[in-house]
């Protein structure tokens, strides 16, 4: 094996493990994100669905 080979196996190596902390990481904020995401479409129902700075 030559230097490349090596440089490439500890690249995938090292974006599987970045990968896993993204995915873990994203899945830890779904719950917050999506109640966060409820909130804002409830308050735009309440409010009439207005649009920040008004429409034409």
């Amino acid at each position: 094996m030559n230097k490349n080979t090596i440089v490439l196996i500890l690249a995938i190596i090292g974006g599987i493990v970045v990968a896993g902390w993204v995915l873990r990481l994203t899945l830890s904020l779904l719950g917050p994100l999506i109640v966060i995401g409820l909130g804002v479409v409830i308050y735009l129902a309440l409010t009439g669905n207005k649009r920040i700075g008004g429409g034409k």
